[in-house]
């Protein structure tokens, strides 16, 4: 039988996030904050890709891209999404689902200034999503921006940019033996702004 000292509990999604992050990154080998992010077009066709979250709180959960990229134009297009966190050495996983709203440009290039000068210099040189002849030809175009701003500050491309997803559900997810897991389910309410949950049978 399943050992119920570590049950689910508490009513603040935002703060068990938190508890959960803070130990994957004690505990997760490889990016803890890697998240497998889900987007539709507007006539629901789903995509979902591996990206990495790069802030979180009440006001939700940050991540960066191409917004030329297919997952930015499904983003632009239609803006909801759902994430997966999958923390293996854990055992335990949450989903999250909600609206996208797109960060602003004085964020964008605050965090764009904080890559890596070659991360920097790929954003720029790569056309995301679309065809590419060779990996030579992407090798021969890093090496033209970096020549281009050499000894240089780099700047933000336009399309290169933030997306916020903001909760409207968060599902916490525990293994438990003979897969008699524990999900708990929290969904806000738009009218008030507050959290309810409840346990879904596994």
């Amino acid at each position: 039988m399943p050992n119920e000292a570590d049950a689910i509990t508490g009513e603040d999604p935002f703060a068990l996030f938190e508890e959960w992050f803070a130990l994957a990154r004690k505990h997760e080998l490889n990016d803890p904050e890697g998240v497998a992010l889900a987007t539709a077009t507007p006539s629901a066709a789903p995509s979902v890709r591996m990206v990495l979250m790069k802030g979180h709180g009440p006001d939700g959960f940050l991540f960066y891209t191409n917004a030329q990229s297919r997952k930015g134009g499904e983003l632009l297009a239609n803006p909801q999404a759902a994430m997966l966190f999958h923390w293996k050495s854990l055992r335990r996983q949450i989903r999250i689902e909600g609206a996208i709203e797109q960060v602003s440009d004085d964020l964008a290039d605050a965090y764009f200034s904080s890559r890596a000068r070659d991360s920097q210099i790929g954003a720029l040189a790569s056309d995301q999503s679309r065809p590419l002849p060779s990996r030579a030809a992407f090798l021969g175009r890093i090496a033209k921006v970096g020549a281009k701003y050499l000894g240089r500050e780099i700047p933000r491309p336009p399309h290169w940019t933030g997306f916020r997803l903001v909760p409207h559900a968060m599902e916490f997810w525990m293994d438990r033996p003979f897969r008699l897991h524990e999900r708990r389910h929290f969904t806000l309410d738009p009218r008030t702004g507050s959290w309810s949950s409840e346990l879904l049978y596994p």
